[in-house]
């Protein structure tokens, strides 16, 4: 009973994890190297991540400066940019890439908020999903006689504190994610 609880609430932590890692790669007006996470460039013929071909950092509060390590490398990596979806114009001056993020604009920020109720509400789908595969795994326990009904019951409490916590743990994400977008 105790792994199969275990076993949930790592899975539930690992959604969280996710969650938070997914909302790192949205830009909200600030200069974030994590927005580069998804974006990767044929490097020698394999794809590779900008910030294992290049040293990634802020020089100011909206402004990401690449270096990369080999210097050939630099229009493949402007080019992976300018065809990746996080709508920035990169600009190149020869020697490292600037990318000046823009003040985000009431609009936007609205669409983003939308996105992250979205992303929120597909993070509690999951923790769900865990719920109910735990909860087949206590019925099923009980099937062959492993637990009595009353464990049962008790298990069944259990899951639903921790799927209650974890739901709560997405919106707390959710609505830190949400106030830094809103803030000017």
């Amino acid at each position: 009973m105790k792994e199969v609880l275990n076993s949930a609430k790592e899975k539930m932590e690992k959604c969280i994890s996710s969650l938070e890692h997914e909302f790192s790669t949205i830009r909200a007006g600030r200069a974030n190297p994590a927005v580069l996470d998804k974006i990767s460039v044929d490097y020698y013929g394999s794809p590779t991540q900008i910030n294992a071909m290049a040293a990634v950092s802020v020089s100011e509060a909206r402004i990401l400066v690449i270096q990369p390590w080999d210097a050939s490398m630099l229009k493949a990596i402007e080019k992976a940019i300018m065809a990746s979806d996080i709508g920035i114009t990169p600009t190149n001056d020869g020697k490292c890439i600037r990318i000046v993020f823009p003040q985000l604009t009431e609009e936007r920020r609205k669409e983003l908020v939308k996105q992250i109720s979205k992303y929120g509400e597909e993070a509690k789908v999951t923790v769900r999903n865990i719920r109910r595969d735990a909860m087949d795994k206590f019925k099923a326990m009980k099937k062959n006689s492993e637990i009595t009904e009353d464990d049962m019951k008790n298990c069944e409490k259990d899951v639903q504190k921790l799927t209650d916590t974890y739901c709560d743990k997405v919106d707390a994400v959710c609505k830190e994610k949400e106030k830094e977008i809103m803030t000017l």
